[in-house]
Parts: C-alpha cells; structure tokens; sequence
C-alpha cells in the first residue's frame, strides 16, 4: 500500500501545513484590507500595496471565531425563545445583550429602532452602516 506524501495535496488545492484549511477565500479578505487601508485612515490614503503571506490568514481564523461567538449567542436567544431556527432578532439581541458587540449595535436593529437586547419582540432587520456602497 502506498502512503500519501506530507504534501501530496498542495498541489490540488488541499490543506498545507503552513496555512490549514480555511472557511472564508483568502484572496476576499486580502481585497477587503485593501480597500479599507485606503479610507484615508492611514493619513495619506495610499492605501495598502503589499500585505504579507500570513495576515490574510490571520484575519481568515479572527473572523471565524468572531462568527463562532456570534452564532453562539444567537443560539442561546433562540433556545430562550423555545425554538431551534435563529431568526434575525435572536441575532438583535444576541448584540443588544452582549457588551462585546456593541459595535454591532448600529448595524443590527430591531423595526422600532432599538438595537436587541429587549423581550425579542419585533422582527431585527439588518441595517447596512453608512458609507458602505457594497
């Protein structure tokens, strides 16, 4: 029986030992620190022309645990509720109840304009932020 080499399956798009298997494309995230580096916030707004190997990576495994916590509080609000489907105002006030993301709050609000946390009443809607075009 043959055994497969350690990197046998670099070559076909397969997980490597130097970055793992990702969940969100890699080449989506380098375009997003892209464009977000030449907001102006830099002080020049040249923006980022090169961004390192390892930084796509970074940011690929930061937003897969930042999903991760998210969906676990909505799932608690769901479970409150006595239902097994998250609906939009679990995610309302899974943001409302948790200070950690209180960022979310303007982005996520429930229809009478208050952002989660309350007795689940009211269907969330998600609001796009302001000055975002996509």
């Amino acid at each position: 029986m043959r055994l497969a080499r350690p990197y046998s399956g670099v070559f076909r798009g397969g997980a490597t030992a130097r970055t793992g298997p990702h969940a969100l494309p890699l080449a989506r995230i380098k375009k997003i620190m892209k464009r977000s580096a030449g907001d102006g916030s830099g002080g020049d707004g040249a923006g980022a022309r090169m961004i390192s190997g390892e930084a796509p990576v970074v940011f690929s495994r930061a937003c897969e645990l930042f999903v991760a916590e998210l969906t676990r509080a909505a799932w608690a609000a769901t479970l409150q509720g006595k239902r097994r489907t998250v609906h939009r105002e679990d995610v309302a006030q899974a943001v409302g109840d948790t200070d950690l993301f209180d960022f979310l709050v303007d982005v996520v609000k429930d229809e009478d304009g208050a952002a989660g946390g309350g007795d689940g009443a009211g269907e969330g809607r998600l609001v796009a932020p302001a000055g975002d075009d996509d």
